[in-house]
């Protein structure tokens, strides 16, 4: 099992936002990224929103980074730690610039980005983009094929409905190859045969973990999974978000300092398929707190679960 740790502030989410979040600031967040490259974390997985209509600030928040600035900016805190997006709006990002965006950091952090692209779901983002919304999903599938086409061509080619070019170049190449892990976010049909097609894991976000397994076998059978590892990130926190950012109840997802209670959760989640774990952002008071908690989570629990 794998850890990624939760930013704190990251989000203005009601339904999972500690009180004393809304205090920590970027240099916080800094020293966050710092300590959990120190203590042995493997990932920090950054949420987006590019706007909110007001309509859905009450429950959704206003408050979310560009997911892949954030990355370049914990890239340079840390070593080691992979820094990774969940989710990356794909559909409202112009390929070339995202394929250019990604390829830098990754070249910059020595080969420590992944992305975890999806479609979104709130309509009035893409009206305030003019993207349509309806056609996000195709959108999607031709600019991850174009972004690929980009990471991986000496002179890149793609001809599309959405996007097209001739005979350009685009360097730095990621330094991972063939190209810097993608996810892909989402839990409808669609998104895992998305994922099939062009990811190495998958973030669900309202699938029921007693549901993994079987999602993942229906991610396997597609006829264009290319077979190999394949990830699964399981976020505590999402356990208690339902359709429309509403709060769902889930004792499983509520934080908590009892270790074994963990080790069993997580031991149980082990045998649906996850390979990464983030546990829920503790009810501590500041960000002195929530470090003593992210320690006591890699020496009491990491261990005991492997």
């Amino acid at each position: 099992m794998k850890y990624a740790i939760p930013m704190p502030h990251a989000m203005r989410l009601k339904a999972v936002m500690q009180p004393w979040e809304p205090s920590v600031t970027g240099r916080d967040q800094q020293r966050i990224a710092t300590r959990a490259d120190q203590l042995g974390y493997d990932k920090i997985q950054i949420p987006e929103h590019l706007v909110v209509p007001v309509e859905h600030v009450e429950l959704s928040g206003a408050h979310y980074l560009h997911a892949t600035a954030a990355q370049g900016f914990y890239a340079g805190a840390t070593e080691r730690i992979r820094l990774s997006t969940g989710i990356t709006l794909l559909a409202l990002q112009h390929p070339i610039i995202m394929a250019k965006a990604l390829s830098t950091i990754d070249w910059l952090s020595g080969g420590r980005i992944e992305v975890a692209f999806g479609v979104g779901w709130l309509k009035g983002e893409f009206d305030a983009l003019g993207v349509p919304f309806h056609e996000r999903g195709r959108i999607s599938d031709e600019y991850l094929a174009a972004i690929i086409e980009l990471w991986t061509a000496d002179v890149a080619n793609f001809e599309g409905q959405y996007v097209s070019f001739h005979d350009i170049v685009l360097e730095p190449k990621p330094v991972q190859k063939p190209y810097l892990p993608i996810w892909i976010g989402g839990d409808a049909d669609a998104a895992l045969r998305r994922a099939a097609r062009f990811a190495s894991g998958w973030t669900p976000f309202l699938t029921k973990p007693e549901d993994y397994a079987a999602r993942l076998d229906f991610i396997k059978s597609q006829p264009e999974y290319k077979g190999g590892p394949f990830d699964l990130l399981h976020i505590s926190l999402a356990e208690r978000i339902g359709e429309g950012h509403v709060e769902r109840h889930s004792d499983a997802s509520l934080p908590t300092q009892e270790a074994q209670k963990l080790v069993d959760r997580i031991g149980w989640l082990r045998d649906q398929g996850v390979t990464y774990f983030t546990f829920a952002i503790p009810d501590v008071r500041d960000t002195d707190e929530f470090l003593d908690y992210a320690q006591w989570f890699i020496e009491e629990v990491k261990p005991r679960v492997g």
